[in-house]
């Protein structure tokens, strides 16, 4: 008894599927591998010590602004801290901040860590009114149970 089908037709149908097949399992595998790069993960302060991002790794921080934590360089450089009530991360950024940047709002941060810990922002996103908060910020405030949504005013905690 053979595993090929007696019907021309589909033996020619089950070769090229077996043709197909690993064409297509290569592109996908490649398609992943090139993409890798350009994948950025989310992370707030109390995630991104739990899971010791590696230095260099491009990632996105996000969080509350520590008030009284804002000290701005005569370089032009920006230091800051970012918050999600369990951990803190300080953040340095060269740069102009997005004009809805202020202490105490949501904001997103895209860089990496440095060998010391301190993150290296290339980029700010701040909330653009009084209710938004970048949804994965909501989120992973949300799931920490820190999550005061609808205009209450959070309560800071320095850890």
């Amino acid at each position: 008894m053979s595993l090929w089908p007696r019907s021309r037709t589909a033996r020619r149908r089950l070769v090229l599927l077996l043709a197909i097949a690993p064409v297509l399992a290569l592109a996908a595998g490649l398609t992943l591998w090139g993409l890798s790069d350009s994948i950025s993960l989310f992370y707030t302060p109390a995630q991104a010590q739990a899971a010791k991002v590696a230095p260099g790794q491009a990632v996105q921080l996000g969080g509350l602004v520590l008030p009284g934590s804002v000290v701005k360089q005569p370089d032009g450089r920006v230091d800051f801290a970012i918050t999600d009530n369990r951990a803190t991360a300080q953040v340095h950024f060269q740069g102009d901040l997005p004009d809805l940047f202020r202490e105490g709002q949501g904001v997103v941060a895209e860089g990496s860590f440095d060998a010391g810990g301190v993150f290296q922002a290339s980029r700010v996103l701040a909330k653009h009114d009084e209710k938004y908060m970048p949804r994965e910020v909501s989120k992973a405030l949300k799931a920490q149970g820190e999550w005061r949504g609808d205009g209450e005013t959070p309560s800071y905690k320095r850890p």
